[in-house]
């Protein structure tokens, strides 16, 4: 049986455990039988149709598209784990909503506005998820380094650009910027959750990230490097 172009895109979705580009796609083929762009984009289409009436669909974030299940199915899927994942506290969610809204921004202009410390650790978990990166260091004495959001920040909110953040002035506290844009792990279908193996780390499990920073602003703290 001949397989179609809908089938191999399906396949390699499933398989991937990550979101797919189109450029990724077309590799999937050989030079001499590449489709082009426009008959990815037809065949993609289709993939998303077929999953009308699942219980999954096909989403498109900044790295590409991948497999997800339905978030209105959550609170069943969730229950395939005992342990409930962590939830982020009012000190990160203020971090990274002050980094995606006013990025680049330093940590001390971050303590600035918070009125408080920014927790080493804080920092430390958004650097590792991949969530935040050191996009260069303001010229000013000390040189802090200057934040922003990446890509994996889109892919985790299910976001194609920054354009899709609910206006600022929408968002009457930082604490419901967790709620606009639906905080919890996205359900994936990739090759772990495929191959029943634990879920991944809950987000927020590294001590000082999931608690209330009550410690005050230091004198000339560096900002930590990202690694």
């Amino acid at each position: 049986m001949e397989v179609g172009l809908v089938q191999i895109l399906e396949g390699a979705l499933l398989a991937a455990g990550e979101p797919l580009s189109l450029q990724r796609m077309a590799i999937l083929f050989e030079e001499d039988e590449r489709p082009s762009t426009d008959e990815l984009r037809s065949a993609i289409k289709v993939v998303g149709e077929r999953c009308e009436d699942r219980g999954y669909e096909l989403v498109q974030v900044a790295s590409g598209y991948r497999f997800q299940v339905r978030q209105s199915l959550s609170d069943w899927v969730a229950r395939l784990w005992q342990e409930r994942p962590a939830r982020y506290s009012r000190a990160l969610m203020e971090t990274l909503s002050l980094i995606a809204y006013r990025q680049p921004i330093t940590r001390g202009e971050i303590e600035e506005i918070r009125g408080v410390a920014v927790s080493t650790n804080i920092v430390k978990t958004l650097l590792e998820r991949e969530w935040v990166r050191v996009v260069g260091h303001r010229d000013v004495p000390g040189r802090p380094a200057m934040y922003a959001t990446t890509r994996q920040f889109l892919d985790y909110f299910n976001l194609k650009s920054l354009d899709q953040l609910p206006p600022l002035a929408e968002i009457k506290e930082l604490d419901n910027l967790s709620g606009e844009l639906g905080l919890e792990l996205p359900p994936v279908l990739d090759g772990d959750l495929a191959n029943g193996q634990d879920s991944p780390e809950a987000p927020g499990s590294q001590g000082d990230a999931v608690a209330d920073e009550t410690e005050t602003v230091g004198d000339g703290e560096a900002a930590p490097e990202a690694s």
